[in-house]
């Protein structure tokens, strides 16, 4: 027993005519879950950009798992509005992205797909944490949470009436100003002498993921989101 007819892993042998006990893998073969017929559903990019449509329909079962997924992973740092003073940046961490500002509202819908799974400047990657089917629903949910920063009548149904935030404030018996832009708070670490967000390489002027956007970037409009979160 202690002389066993079997292969040691990096051991060669005289079996085959190559030498090698280890066998070279089939031609074309794919390990079991890791087809990935559909490139896009995997990786946000077409023909190397980043895409903008999401691979499968938008029904509010997939913005409500979104908006569960986001709370989970999301709010910490972006917080629940996606205004990027999240509790972390609170106690420190570096300014998260506020996906209100221009630069990412005219993101595409792969871009935010492509940082939840690869990381982008301070964030890490949530590919281990979050599933494909998932990153993509938190990707539907950003537009929704953008969507409802800058709502207009046109953008609802028949019969639903859009309000000002500053009325939902005082109906709900907030102080004044409760609903104006938050600012980041004094704790927040941007990394940089002039508390100016840093630019990585190859990015030209563009500030890094979490970094406030140039003064001179308009806000969006502060409007009434189209309807309440369930």
């Amino acid at each position: 027993m202690h002389d066993q007819p079997k292969f040691v892993p990096q051991r060669g042998t005289d079996f085959y005519a190559d030498g090698r006990s280890a066998r070279p893998q089939v031609e074309n073969t794919v390990a079991r879950t890791q087809l990935h017929e559909n490139a896009y559903f995997y990786t946000g990019m077409q023909n190397g950009k980043e895409g903008d449509a999401l691979p499968f329909p938008a029904t509010m079962q997939v913005l409500e798992k979104g908006q569960e997924r986001y709370n989970v992973y999301c709010t910490p740092c972006h917080s629940r509005v996606g205004n990027g003073a999240g509790m972390i940046v609170d106690r420190g961490y570096h300014p998260a992205g506020n996906f209100h500002t221009a630069r990412l509202v005219a993101a595409p819908l792969g871009h935010f797909f492509n940082v939840i799974t690869n990381g982008y400047g301070a964030m890490p990657e949530y590919a281990a944490q979050v599933s494909v089917e998932d990153r993509w629903a938190i990707a539907a949910y950003i537009r929704a949470l953008q969507l409802s920063q800058n709502a207009k009548q046109a953008d609802v149904a028949s019969g639903e009436h859009v309000q000002p935030l500053s009325d939902i404030e005082k109906a709900e018996g907030f102080n004044e100003g409760f609903a104006e832009d938050w600012s980041l708070p004094g704790t927040a670490n941007y990394g940089t002498p002039d508390k100016q967000g840093f630019v990585l390489p190859g990015n030209g002027s563009a500030p890094s993921n979490g970094a406030p956007e140039s003064k001179a970037a308009p806000a969006a409009p502060k409007a009434a989101p189209a309807a309440p979160a369930k």
